[in-house]
This record gives structure tokens, sequence and C-alpha cells, in this order.
């Protein structure tokens, strides 16, 4: 450990190897530690199950839930757009050749109490249930609008420049129900609150493609998931760093990160040992007098012996409830996984319910959540707290990222992980660094 390194990573989270996986990529020596002797920190995934209940202090019935080793439960688990930001990082970087991916069944959304399937295209528009007749019609001339829309090409913006226009008026220039925008702000282009309708309209039309182009690559829903659960990310990542000269410890403890007079980082201090580096990125929990807690993340992990209802039995599905249909400032995010995807036992389902705490009793906050999974059969309930670094980084040259919100899609990792690696780095990640033969991977 005593030897002088571009970059040394502390924690092996989801984030931190995501960076570690790209500095490595982009030439730098790394240096990559842990004081859990297990991957994935805070984002880990808990097998076999007996360690899911005495985590929680929980007392596991005998035999109730088949073989412990057969579960993998994700404590934060989230869903990959197909066409998004993380899987492009995965293909670029060469990491798919160490994981297996199979899509999610289906994508719903809460309105007035009840779920209906997300709805994309022209055909879905005109069959679903969340609008009226005229206001259906009305949508599909919205979805034609944003599909046939080109950045490069004025014709297709119709008199409506998204740059300079928000996303308010282009609804209001289709005659789009606030019933209409709220399901089309927060289950399609993914806003966790609404915000976004005073910003320029092109990001939302650019969310929405996403999400259309996401659905079109795999048909049932734009969601991915890795088979055995999000604990297979981390260590795919780990395995790129070493291929790329990367040393990884795990169960290290890490005593003091070394300062000099200036206050710049020039080493990480585990017992006697130094190792010497011009950089460090971690998660909040090594650094806690260099983050902020900013908020509360409350997620439920609940163990089913069904489907949710009405969602056609789906064997894996998300379901997002909009601020407004439960009348609060953000969204409730539900998920469902099962054995399809290797995390839980035959018949057995896994789904979590989380959201952004807003009052002072946060499990009646996820309640509408919680009422549309049917009978439960196990709660597994956290409450932690949302820390965001202090500063920039780049006088210390320790870079820190944000914990994880509660969505249930990766595309706000992915923003935290690009923002730390410019600033730490100076430049944008340039994916055509990566060595050829890694990088023609497509799923």
């Amino acid at each position: 450990m005593d030897e002088e390194y571009d970059a040394i990573v502390l924690g092996t989270g989801l984030k931190e190897c995501i960076l570690s996986g790209m500095l490595s990529v982009s030439g730098k020596k790394v240096l990559h530690i842990d004081r859990n002797k297990y991957y994935g920190g805070e984002s880990a995934s808990i097998t076999p199950l007996e360690d899911l209940f005495s985590r929680f202090a929980v007392d596991l019935p005998e035999g109730k839930y088949g073989r412990g080793r057969d579960w993998n439960v994700d404590l934060i688990p989230k869903f990959l757009m197909a066409n998004g930001l993380l899987v492009k990082l995965l293909i670029h970087t060469g990491v798919t050749r160490y994981l297996e991916f199979k899509s999610v069944e289906g994508s719903y959304v809460y309105k007035g109490g009840k779920i209906s399937k997300v709805p994309v295209d022209q055909k879905e528009a005109l069959a679903s249930d969340l609008m009226g007749l005229f206001e259906k019609r009305r949508f599909r001339n919205f979805l034609i609008y944003v599909q046939d829309f080109v950045a490069d090409d004025p014709k297709t913006w119709k008199d409506f420049d998204p740059s300079t226009k928000d996303m308010q008026a282009l609804y209001e220039k289709f005659g789009l129900e606030k019933s209409t925008q709220d399901f089309t702000g927060h289950a399609l282009a993914l806003y966790r609150d609404d915000s976004y309708l005073i910003e320029p309209a092109i990001k939302t039309i650019n969310r929405i493609k996403l999400y259309s182009d996401s659905l079109a690559r795999y048909g049932k829903s734009p969601y991915l998931y890795p088979m055995y659960g999000l604990g297979e990310l981390p260590q795919g990542f780990a395995r790129l760093s070493a291929i790329y000269g990367g040393t990884y410890m795990l169960d290290k403890p890490i005593n003091e990160i070394v300062y000099d007079a200036s206050g710049k980082v020039v080493g990480v201090r585990s017992g006697e040992e130094v190792a010497k580096c011009k950089q460090v990125y971690c998660d909040p929990t090594y650094v806690p007098n260099k983050v902020q807690i900013t908020g509360k993340v409350i997620r439920c992990i609940c163990l089913l012996d069904h489907p949710i209802p009405n969602t056609k039995d789906a064997l894996s599905t998300q379901i997002i409830i909009p601020q407004m249909q439960v009348d609060r400032k953000s969204d409730i995010y539900v998920s469902l996984i099962s054995s399809t995807h290797q995390v839980s036992a035959k018949g057995w389902f896994i789904a979590m319910v989380s959201t952004t705490v807003e009052t002072a009793n946060p499990e009646a906050e996820i309640k509408p959540g919680l009422d549309l999974l049917g009978p439960i059969a196990q709660k597994f309930l956290s409450i932690t707290d949302y820390y965001e670094p202090t500063d920039d980084g780049l006088q210390s040259q320790v870079f820190i990222s944000q914990s994880y919100d509660a969505t249930t899609h990766f595309e706000t990792t992915c923003l935290d992980v690009l923002d730390i690696f410019k600033r730490g780095t100076g430049e944008d990640f340039d994916f055509s660094k990566i060595k050829q033969e890694l990088g023609d991977e497509e799923q």
C-alpha cells in the first residue's frame, strides 16, 4: 500500500466503482479501498436471506422463504434505462461481459387510486384509461410532436423553440390537462418534482425520447435489471479496473485522510501504512466533516408471495406515484423483482417502496405505495440521511458523491458520477479512450 497513486477511491458503492473504472480506463493509477468485507457499501446486495433478517434484527421463520442462498436482496434497488447513461457506460467500458441483464416487464403510473400502464406511443395513448377521449387525441398529437422532433431541424419544432420556451408552454400549446402533464413529467420524463415546468422544454423532450428509445430496445418496458441483483455491478467495475491496472483492497480500515498545509489531499492512512495520492474519490461516510444532511429517504423492502395486483401478474415492474396524486412535494416509487432475475426463491417477490421524507411520520408517507402491494409477508423499513458534499472538492482534491436518492432508476446516479469525473479530471469522460476489444459489446 505504501506507494503513490493518481487517485485513491474509498468505498465500493456503485458510484465509486464506476468512477474507479472510468479513472482506470483513462490511464490513471488507482487504489480502491473499502472498510467493509463486502462490495457495494450502501448499495450492496444482501445474500443469503438470513443476513437480511439479522441486519434488520428480525427473526427468520424456518423454511418459509425457501433456500436462503437463492436470495440476493438489494438494499437500494434501481432499474437501468435500456438506452440510458449507465447502460452506455457499461457497454462502452466492456463491463457487460461480466453481467447478464433481463428486461423489466411493466411500467405503471398511479392516478386516482389505481395504476395504469404508462402510454408511450400513439396506439397506447388512444387505448389508455388515464385520459378521456378528447384528451387522448391531444396527448397523441403531443407524442407525435416529440417523436418527430429533431434538435437540428427547426422545421420539426412547429413554431415552438424548445430551447427558449419552457415545458409549461409546450403543454399549453397542445392543451394538455394537469393530470396528463403529471404522468408525462413524472412517469415518462422521470422528474422527481415539478420544477422542470419552468425549464427549457428541450430537456423534457429528450427525456421522453430516452424513455421511448429504451422501450423500443426490449419491448415490455424501458427498464433492465441485472441477473442476481445490483451487487453484480460493482464487482463488474472492480474487474474492469483490475484489467487496467487498478488495485483493490476490501476489509481495510481507513484511519485518516492526510492533507498538506494548504488543505490539499496527499494520502490516505490505514494503520501504520500511508498511500500517497493526488486525489481522493469517496462516498459521504468516509468524510463526515465535508458533507451536510440535506434530507432523508425512506425505503421499505417487502417480501411478497404474489405479484403486485393489477399489473397483469408481471414478475417485475415499476410504479411511479406522482406527487400531485397524493398531495406531496416528491414522488413515491415502487419496484418489484422476483426469481426471474435470480434475486429470490421461486414463488417469492421483492418489492421496494421509497420516497423523500417530508413529514415527521415517514411511514405514513409511503402508505399509498404499500397499499398497492396486497398482502406483505415481511417488511424491512429504513430511513437514511441524504448527504451532499459541502464544496466542489477542487481545492482539497477530495471528490465526494451524493447519497442515493429515492428514485427507482439510475439516471440521477450517472449524472452525479459524470459530474464528479469532470470536476476531478477537468474534462468530460471520453468514451473513445476504452480499449477496442472491450468496447464492442452490444447487448
